[in-house]
C-alpha cells in the first residue's frame, strides 16, 4: 500500500497563504495534527520525503528515518509563494485549472509537477505492491497523486482538497493502482 501524508499546518496555512517553496515549520496545531498519524498509519516498512522542514517534522511521527525526494517537494507557485489565497487574480486561477502549461512568474507548471510525481509514484509501485510505503508532501503532489491513482487529468487536482495532516491510500492490484481512500484524517 501507498500511504500519501500531507504535513501538519504550518503559520503559514493558518494565515491562507500560498506556501509553495517557503520552509516555515508546523505550528502547534500542526504538530498536533500529526500525532494522530501512525493511528492511520501503524505500520511503515519505508519512509519517503519531502526536503521542505514540515515535511520532515511531519515525517518524524513516524519513527523512521526518510529517505528525502525533491520529486515530492510542493508546487513552485513562483512570484504567488506567501501570497494570501483570496488576493491571487481570477486569471492566475483560471491558467491554473485550464491550462496545464501555465506558470506564474518564476514558477511551475501542473505538467512539470505532474510529471516528477506520477514518475515517483511508477518507482515505488513496485515497493508499495508488498510492503507499507509513506510518503510525505505537500498540497498538490497528493493530489496529483490521487489523479495518477484514478488514471484521470492531473488538472483534477484543483478539484479536489486535501486536509493538513491527511492520508491518501493507493492499493495496488495486478491491474494498477486503486484510489481506496482520500484525505482521511485521525
Amino acid at each position: 500500500m501507498l500511504h500519501i501524508v500531507r504535513h501538519g499546518r504550518t503559520a503559514t496555512n493558518a494565515a491562507a497563504r500560498l506556501q509553495g517553496r517557503l520552509d516555515p515549520p508546523l505550528d502547534e496545531v500542526g504538530f498536533a495534527q500529526v500525532a494522530g498519524l501512525p493511528r492511520l498509519v501503524p505500520r511503515v516498512d519505508r519512509l519517503v520525503c519531502s526536503p521542505a522542514l514540515r515535511a520532515r517534522q511531519t515525517a518524524a511521527v513516524f519513527g523512521l528515518e526518510p529517505e528525502i525526494d525533491e520529486r515530492w517537494v510542493e508546487m513552485d507557485y513562483g512570484c504567488y509563494d506567501g501570497a494570501v489565497i483570496s488576493e491571487i487574480p481570477s486569471e492566475v486561477w483560471t491558467g491554473w485549472i485550464t491550462d496545464e502549461d501555465f506558470a506564474p512568474e518564476g514558477g511551475e507548471t501542473l505538467r512539470q509537477v505532474t510529471s516528477r510525481v506520477w514518475a515517483a509514484c511508477e518507482e515505488l509501485a513496485v515497493a508499495a505492491r508488498r510492503s507499507e510505503v509513506v510518503v510525505v508532501t505537500h498540497a498538490t503532489p497528493v493530489k496529483v497523486a490521487m489523479a495518477w491513482a484514478l488514471g484521470g487529468d492531473p488538472r483534477m487536482a484543483w478539484r479536489s482538497h486535501v486536509d493538513q495532516a491527511s492520508v491518501t491510500k493507493v492499493l495496488f492490484r495486478e491491474r494498477g493502482p486503486a484510489l481506496c481512500a482520500f484525505n482521511l484524517v485521525p
